[in-house]
């Protein structure tokens, strides 16, 4: 794909978009050199092998190509998101580690709200899940973009169905919200070409079409709706999946047991291919809420019923295949040592009963090899008819600086005295370096923040509304402070700014000071 080097003119009365392409090499780069002089050419970079391992042959596969004339091999590898101006994805990237990190100075550390947004309310029971309110729910984190004329800007997508843009200095409505006509609880996607493409998934019906649209930030014209898929081996047609741009594509878990591939090349927007898989021998299908991880042309997916799948993008043909005890929600997040990619992810407590485990792992990315397991002892309760699942909902954050070896994860334990923890391990071996107690559950993932001697510190929220500045290497709470009612969603980092949504109908600008 054409690199995009210059991307915005943002004029004061309308958004625009200019896309300069990348200057074309000399025809003869060695025209100009002497006959003598030793040139070094990069290697370029392979797709990993087309290949299916035993533990995938179990999995049935139904792939259908559904536009035979358009592209299907990923050809450029580069990470599209990591020169985007802002955070366009859940976690920021496609390994799904947060390439956003705060900054700390000084010596004292307080949470202090900048400024706080009211989003609207929907108590109109209009679906047949109940009333879902405002705010955000699960996973709900904002995105960001920083705008060539200044304008730094937030994209959050709420649960009474609204798609709000603010100002990130002062919270104000930067223009008029989206609204989609049903609940949003996931965290949509921003194209890292800058074409203007917004993808937005819908998490609660309220009316038709349930299922997917593009909005275009230039025109404010919803682009495409996609609505119930006919050929879904399961009949919840939600998205609360963070969809993936690499290359020319898309890439979309949705919770119906389908991935989409689309096509979104040369101003396009087509459905290249679908994939639907079962372990039953019978066309029933998990449920894919996590967002799928990317390295070269292999995705990872996880399901509600404990599966995790690496998929070869260019064919969507499984590579392998690992259970993992229980329903994985969690995104899965890769870290890549001497080009292998290594994935951590955990599940949660709803197939084992009353009391179970979440199982945290490490797997080889090329293999499904399990490297280590630990175990976190949760259990599920109930209030009334409603019960809440337990285990791991969050996703990771690997540690850098004085927590090198050490990833983190929020866990929802809900015992009396263990209602909630931020725990530590070694990323190593596995082993459980700590738990920090929270006064409640959580399911919000940590994000980072890093001092001037390069010590990390992690902003966890729980879900009764206090946030947390925890030092990484001890796991001692060096900051305390309640501020919402129930933060469910994975907030981002901006500098010391922390963006946060929470259960009712606030957002949140929280300063690290």
């Amino acid at each position: 794909m054409t690199k995009i080097l210059t991307f915005l003119v943002v004029s004061l009365l309308t958004l625009t978009l200019a896309c300069n392409h990348a200057p074309q090499a000399p025809s003869d780069p060695l025209s100009e050199l002497a006959d003598d002089t030793l040139v070094e050419v990069e290697a370029p970079v392979l797709p990993f092998p087309d290949t299916m391992l035993p533990s995938a042959e179990k999995v049935m596969v139904e792939i259908d190509t559904i536009d035979p004339t358009l592209p299907w091999e990923i050809k450029d590898f580069t990470d599209a998101y990591a020169d985007a101006p802002g955070i366009f994805t859940f976690r920021g990237s496609p390994t799904r580690n947060p390439n956003f990190c705060g900054r700390l100075h000084g010596d004292s550390l307080f949470i202090h709200t900048e400024w706080e947004f009211t989003t609207a309310l929907d108590n109109s029971n209009s679906s047949s899940h109940g009333s879902w309110g405002g705010g955000t729910g699960w996973t709900g984190q904002p995105l960001y973009i920083h705008w060539p004329d200044s304008l730094q800007e937030l994209i959050v997508a709420s649960l009474c169905g609204y798609v709000y843009f603010l100002d990130f200095q002062t919270g104000k409505p930067s223009r008029p919200y989206y609204d989609t006509r049903n609940v949003l609880k996931g965290t949509p996607s921003l194209n890292p070409y800058l074409n203007g493409d917004l993808y937005v998934g819908h998490g609660v019906q309220k009316t038709a079409p349930f299922g997917h649209s593009v909005y275009n930030l230039f025109t404010s014209e919803e682009t495409h709706a996609f609505g119930k898929d006919p050929k879904a081996w399961r009949s919840w047609g939600a998205y609360d999946s963070s969809p993936i741009v690499v290359d020319s594509f898309l890439f979309r878990p949705g919770e119906n047991g389908t991935l989409y591939k689309y096509y979104i090349g040369n101003g396009q927007f087509a459905l290249q291919s679908t994939l639907r898989f079962s372990l039953t021998n019978t066309k029933r299908s998990p449920g894919m809420e996590s967002s799928m991880s990317v390295y070269r042309n292999y995705g990872y997916v996880t399901d509600n019923a404990g599966n995790i799948l690496c998929i070869n993008l260019n064919t969507l043909q499984p590579v392998w295949h690992y259970h993992n005890h229980d329903d994985t929600d969690a995104s899965p997040l890769l870290e890549i040592v001497d080009d292998v990619p290594y994935l951590y992810t955990g599940c949660e407590i709803d197939k084992q009963g009353t009391k179970g485990f979440s199982y945290f792992i490490k797997l080889n990315g090329l293999t499904g090899e399990r490297l280590w397991e630990d175990t976190i002892p949760c259990r599920r309760i109930s209030f009334g008819e409603k019960t809440l699942d337990a285990g791991m909902f969050g996703s990771p954050v690997l540690g850098e600086g004085d927590c090198s070896d050490m990833i983190f994860s929020t866990f929802c334990m809900n015992f009396t005295k263990e209602r909630g923890c931020l725990a530590a391990f070694d990323k190593n071996d596995g082993r459980l370096l700590y738990k920090t107690l929270l006064k409640q559950y959580a399911w919000s993932s940590p994000v980072p923040f890093y001092n001037d001697d390069n010590e990390l510190f992690l902003f966890v929220g729980d879900c009764s509304g206090y946030t947390y500045v925890i030092k990484g290497k001890t796991g001692e709470i060096v900051a305390c402070e309640k501020i919402g009612s129930n933060f469910e969603s994975t907030p981002i980092v901006v500098d010391d700014r922390v963006i946060l949504g929470s259960r009712g109908n606030k957002i949140f600008s929280i300063a690290l000071q």
